[in-house]
């Protein structure tokens, strides 16, 4: 993680395309850029001896990783397995461990290093790695290079996959979303002490009436040496580069030779040290930690997420926002996420009012957190069972590959503040005895890893209106998450009358821009789900499916391979769906109250900014209003409270266009006033 391997290694990092995809520790090695590869349709790489460094790579064309072959014209209908080969040099360290990391690779992974087998992985969506000093050659002075070869199947065409298809015999078995392939993240190396930091977790939890914050902080220590070893630890805490004085209480223990511990360190904040997050004021704190001679570093944010009377509270503030879900494909790219993507479509999301998603089922690259951390955005995150049947969720095979992946998920996630949920699945059958022991077993243990967050999964059996709260699994949840298309007034009040202390999160809803009505239909949809929600005080959220057209092989599919539901086109243009959902969901209306004429041209115009008592509705704090250039404060406003603004405007055919920009910058409201009638237009 943290220190580098001598500078002939090094070079691979200056290698074309590096910046499109961040790896979070500074001190990674990207082995991006240039691989060979080539198809394997009857798995005959293995038998074939396809990995070994003398095999040929005569019919290997080169491709640049991050790599999704599923993008590949050619491949777009490949389901099977795929290798990927090259070298690299290296110059042993006496003392270092070096460690192989795969933010992902879709689905199952096979990893050989100078012909010996490392190790395998099942799981699209989250990082593993492997330590491969031991696998490794020197540079020789005839210039011997390590060989690095790998073979990943994108087949989640079965029954034994997660995700995978359903074992009912029926159509629509599979997924709803590609089962894009290939080495699809970062693949990087990092160079550890022989007793090193593998992972930490921070718990930051604030007393709301003292005003100061507990910290604690639990650090898994690997000792890959020969001798047990009593580790010592030191902390830094830094908010906006200047570091915070504390006192920190810790735990000790010797870590025995190949053995892992856990040590926990705890500390008190002060009330002038602590900010806290939220989706307006994302306050960010920075933490150091120092393990013999390993440094590990991280950011995390200050925040209490609860419920309590059907509410959602986010430090102790009842808050309802609208969100999205946001399925990983864009044109041309498949299932990659380089930087820039990240940045235009949470950008995009952010503008349109979407700040609560459950964006999909599974976990996209950590790049989108970091951003949902930085600039605002609270995330329920989702693992792995899509529409399992019974019969699988009572196969134990299928029980321990979920707790796998739950598992790579929560332990890369925990820090970020953004995270304030997880769920246990989408839409299985939450009614029978298989799904109640599925989402109670489930929750149990995501709750011994992470029990800070708050727990639900999506279910589409309260559409079916049971009869009795203990007839569906969403008994056991934190809160409810619902997919429901239409009759959402009576659905919703429905849920509400079996579990009246819980929020309700309408975790999908929508409809498609093919419809009979077209785009103008999605406008028309949205309208309509607002007048019924908005009389609903326990209605907390509402993710549209989907912020984004996206590719499937799925029943109802267009001929052109895409389901158009979103707000934006694959290419990320924008529907009228946008700017609705951008009006739609805005905590703020502004509206003309008056215009007087003056003299000499000279009138004056009173807007009023209202803050949202309904949906969706929090309090506003340091927001602004734009009128043409002119930036006005906002006062702070509580939901249901108003604020006045009057000024000058020349002229008889003066239009003003209307901005309201949040603290961190967005502009989530624009609007044209005419200030000389009684009309509003939207751009």
């Amino acid at each position: 993680m943290h220190q580098r391997l001598l500078l002939v290694l090094l070079t691979l990092c200056t290698l074309p395309g590096f910046a499109q995809y961040t790896i979070r520790d500074p001190n990674a090695i990207p082995l991006h850029g240039e691989w060979r590869f080539t198809l394997d349709p009857v798995d005959a790489g293995q038998r074939g001896n396809w990995y070994r460094d003398d095999a040929s790579l005569n019919r290997w064309e080169k491709v640049t990783v991050p790599h999704c072959f599923s993008v590949d014209p050619r491949f777009q209908f490949y389901t099977g397995t795929a290798w990927y080969r090259r070298t690299f040099p290296f110059q042993p360290t006496t003392g270092k461990r070096v460690i192989l990391h795969f933010d992902a690779a879709y689905y199952e992974t096979s990893v050989w290093i100078n012909n010996r087998k490392v190790g395998t992985h099942e799981g699209g969506y989250t990082p593993f790695h492997f330590d491969i000093t031991d696998f490794l050659q020197p540079e020789s002075a005839n210039g011997a290079l390590n060989t690095i070869a790998i073979s990943v199947n994108n087949n989640t065409w079965k029954t034994t996959t997660i995700p995978g298809a359903k074992d009912n015999n029926l159509p629509e078995s599979f997924p709803g979303w590609l089962n894009y392939g290939g080495l699809i993240r970062p693949v990087y190396l990092t160079v550890e002490p022989e007793v090193y930091v593998e992972n930490m977790k921070v718990e930051a939890m604030p007393d709301l009436t003292k005003g100061t914050a507990t910290l604690t902080l639990k650090t898994r220590i690997r000792n890959a040496g020969k001798q047990a070893i009593t580790p010592k630890l030191a902390f830094r805490v830094e908010q906006n580069g200047k570091p915070i004085g504390l006192t920190w209480k810790q735990s000790t223990g010797s870590v025995a030779a190949g053995q892992t511990v856990v040590l926990e360190a705890e500390t008190i904040l002060k009330p002038a040290d602590v900010k806290l997050w939220s989706i307006d004021q994302p306050t960010l704190y920075d933490l150091q930690v120092i393990a013999a001679t390993d440094t590990v570093r991280t950011h995390f944010g200050i925040r209490k997420v609860e419920v309590r009377n059907a509410q959602l509270l986010l430090n102790g503030q009842p808050i309802k926002v609208a969100g999205g879900n946001r399925v990983v494909d864009h044109a041309g790219l498949g299932s990659l996420e380089p930087d820039w993507l990240v940045e235009k479509d949470m950008r995009l999301m952010k503008e349109a009012g979407m700040e609560l998603h459950r964006l999909t089922h599974y976990t996209p690259s950590e790049t989108v957190y970091d951003w949902a951390d930085r600039n605002g955005m609270l995330i329920i995150s989702e693992a792995g069972n899509w529409q399992l049947t019974p019969r699988q969720m009572d196969n134990d095979t299928m029980r321990t590959k979920f707790r796998q992946q739950f598992r790579e998920m929560a332990e890369r996630d925990w820090n970020h503040p953004s995270v304030i949920a997880y769920s246990v699945g989408n839409e299985y059958l939450s009614e029978q005895p298989a799904g109640q022991r599925w989402t109670k077993d489930m929750i149990a243990y995501a709750r011994e890893l992470d029990p800070t967050r708050l727990y639900t999964f999506a279910s589409m059996r309260l559409n079916a209106l049971p009869k009795k709260p203990e007839d569906e699994a969403s008994q056991y949840c934190d809160f409810i998450s619902t997919n429901t298309y239409g009759n959402h007034a009576n659905i919703l009040k429905h849920i509400h009358s079996l579990y009246p202390d819980k929020p309700i999160f309408v975790s999908e809803y929508g409809t498609r821009a093919d419809g009979r009505e077209g785009e103008a239909g999605q406008v028309t949809h949205i309208e309509k789900f607002l007048a019924d929600i908005r009389p609903l005080p326990y209605v907390v959220g509402a993710s549209w499916w989907s912020f984004n057209d996206y590719l499937s092989r799925h029943d109802g599919t267009n001929p052109d391979g895409t389901r158009p539901w979103g707000l934006v086109r694959g290419d990320r243009s924008k529907r009228l769906l946008y700017k609705a959902h951008q009006t739609g969901m805005a905590p703020v209306t502004v509206e003309k109250v008056s215009w007087t004429k003056g003299t000499e041209g000279v009138h004056t115009v009173t807007l009023r900014v209202t803050a949202r008592a309904d949906f969706p509705a929090y309090a506003l704090k340091k927001y602004h209003l734009k009128v043409d250039k002119t930036l006005l404060s906002i006062p702070d406003l509580q939901p249901g409270q108003q604020a006045n603004f009057t000024f000058p405007v020349r002229g008889f055919d003066k239009t003003l266009t209307v901005e309201v920009i949040k603290p961190t910058g967005f502009s989530i409201l624009t609007q044209t006033i005419d200030p000389t009638n009684d009309t509003r237009a939207s751009n």
